[in-house]
């Protein structure tokens, strides 16, 4: 027990990229790029969507909720990243370890949950066009979002919990660039049996069924858009689901590439670079897909620019 509670005395070292010293600057410069991008673009949809009557929808509502996700997720990884990479010092206290466990992974499983869910409003709004507005009504869609975030907290606090009463038995080397499940489960100097067991369970009831809902959910909006004559409804029908889809697709891409497949299918290089993708990239790409593709949100951002919103609130 003393030995375990070594770590929690001397916190972590994130090893990191160390061992390509000649790219920690040039990743520096795109984490900070793409932090900041996030910020930028994330707070855009959520003034845009709230000063925007016209938005006051189910699909931005859950849009903006995945915007504050994307900003809380990637603040809680980006600015211990940045240090890390930018200075010779490379530790994070045990405290600052478990808080980045519990807020990241609280976060990933709300997205999970969330995606699923805008799936469920896609396929009312395009299946039951004439039931959407009393199907997705205002308290529905809170109690949606609320089973998605409490769904996600209940998950980081098992999953994380779990992880953190392993014994590492002095081990405080952690080669990795955040403090995650799998590179602390590979400090543990004990049997990880019932670790990797509540692993394996998680990573079913967050990245299987959930996609499996949203293909499902696709199949009939395939359907449905299918059999609408009109080009224009069709059209519009396409760009918002298609926008949605992208944002799955490169989401959980990237997830079950790292949590589903053995890890030493991959090097451990090749797994840094994958979560410094979904960790830093995919939350920039989430408002460029829906405004570059949605033509609600890129009138809305006209009006803001041009200050009619502004003058609506008056």
């Amino acid at each position: 027990m003393e030995r375990a509670n070594e770590s929690s005395l001397m916190g972590f070292v994130l090893l990191g990229f160390s061992d390509h010293p000649h790219l920690e600057a040039v990743l520096f410069v795109l984490v900070l790029f793409f932090y900041l991008l996030t910020l930028v673009g994330n707070f855009t949809i959520i003034i845009v969507s709230h000063l925007d009557p016209s938005l006051h929808t189910p699909m931005y509502f859950f849009l903006t909720n995945l915007s504050l996700l994307d900003l809380c997720f990637t603040t809680c990884l980006a600015p211990q990243t940045l240090v890390n990479l930018r200075g010779p010092e490379k530790t994070i206290t045990y405290g600052g370890c478990a808080a980045q466990l519990y807020i990241s992974l609280a976060l990933g499983s709300t997205e999970c949950i969330l995606l699923a869910v805008m799936a469920l409003d896609r396929y009312v709004a395009v299946c039951k066009p004439l039931h959407y507005v009393v199907i997705m009504n205002p308290r529905l869609c809170q109690q949606l979002a609320s089973i998605s975030w409490l769904s996600g907290l209940a998950n980081s606090l098992i999953h994380a919990t779990f992880t953190l009463q392993l014994s590492l038995c002095g081990n405080h080397r952690l080669d990795h660039f955040i403090c995650e499940v799998p590179a602390l489960l590979k400090l543990a100097c004990v049997d990880t049996t019932v670790n990797e067991l509540v692993l394996f369970v998680v990573s079913v009831l967050f990245l299987l069924l959930p996609p499996a809902f949203i293909l499902i959910s696709y199949g009939f909006i395939t359907q449905a858009v299918l059999r609408i004559k009109s080009e224009e409804a069709r059209h519009k029908a396409c760009s918002t689901c298609s926008s949605h889809l992208t944002v799955v697709v490169i989401f959980y891409g990237t997830i079950i590439y790292m949590y589903l497949q053995p890890s030493n299918s991959y090097t451990q290089d090749q797994g840094k670079f994958i979560s410094l993708f979904y960790t830093m990239v995919t939350p920039t790409l989430n408002p460029i897909i829906y405004t570059l593709r949605n033509k609600d949100v890129k009138e809305a951002l006209k009006k803001l620019v041009s200050g009619k919103l502004c003058s609506l609130q008056m």
